[in-house]
């Protein structure tokens, strides 16, 4: 639970009856994961980004500075998924202290592929609903900020409450995922997307999703000579280790991140399965 910045005080939410994830869901959110965030290392949950994807005022994602340009939001599902709608919550909406005392977002790129959209929102609190023509269609999206509504304090983060995905006028993320996106240090080194190939031009993809699931894909350029794969496992990830099973096998592995030139590298050292072999890194 998120506690109210600035020495205030922040009640906390409980007692929060939660339904299942609805049958109708077709692909599942597996994660969010941002390139940065307000006081990342001396408050870690505080402004987290899988704060986003619950659907509640009590948690949001500000960015690292005032300045939230390069700076990016990324979305995974398990499977690929049609998006005809976001519901985006912009600003820090606990209450309407919050909202005035950070930065709001109020313009945004979404993309997904070679697929993007710009839109804006109001400078308003609550869910604004942004219509997406024509929908858009992938496993991975990528939201930046690229405007916003400035707080009186010129230095303060730009902040977004919730993004809510929807299909077919379903949401496919919401208050049923609350209890289940708990921070975990361990995993938060590991979850996203990690990509392999050439730069700027990956086809392979190896991501790790909050519940302990990971699905690699091979998406070649070329499909009359390469055939697309996907492999899904689970994953169970410590301090420097990480035990992949699939296909009912465990492999133990080591893992490093290594800081690059942009982003970090991922580097699997053990007995791993051929699809998952090589140097991974954070960025396309």
């Amino acid at each position: 639970m998120r506690m109210r910045d600035s020495g205030w005080t922040r009640g906390v939410v409980a007692g929060l009856i939660l339904a299942a994830v609805p049958a109708w869901a077709g692909g599942v959110v597996g994660y969010a994961q941002a390139t940065g965030y307000f006081k990342q290392d001396s408050r870690p949950t505080l402004y987290q980004p899988l704060g986003l994807l619950d659907a509640r005022d009590a948690t949001a994602w500000c960015s690292p500075t005032a300045d939230p340009l390069n700076e990016l939001l990324t979305f995974g599902f398990d499977a690929a998924v049609t998006i005809d709608e976001l519901k985006i919550t912009t600003g820090n909406n606990f209450d309407e202290g919050t909202f005035q005392s950070f930065a709001r977002g109020r313009k945004f790129k979404l993309r997904s592929g070679k697929q993007s959209q710009v839109f804006q929102v109001e400078d308003t609190r609550g869910p604004q609903t942004v219509s997406l023509s024509p929908p858009m269609v992938g496993t991975r999206f990528v939201l930046e900020v690229l405007d916003q509504y400035p707080a009186d304090d010129p230095d303060q983060p730009v902040c977004l409450t919730d993004v809510v995905f929807v299909s077919n006028g379903k949401a496919l993320n919401g208050p049923w995922l609350t209890t289940k996106l708990k921070y975990d240090k361990h995993v938060a080194q590991v979850m996203g997307t990690w990509f392999a190939g050439f730069a700027n031009t990956p086809d392979r993809f190896l991501s790790f999703n909050y519940d302990g699931t990971f699905r690699y894909s091979y998406e070649p350029f070329d499909t009359a000579r390469a055939k697309e794969k996907v492999v899904e496992g689970t994953y169970d990830v410590s301090a420097g280790r990480l035990v992949v099973t699939v296909g009912g096998k465990k492999h133990q592995l080591r893992y490093s991140k290594d800081p690059a030139k942009k982003g970090f590298l991922l580097k699997l050292e053990g007995e791993l399965p051929d699809d998952l072999k090589g140097d991974w890194r954070s960025l396309p």
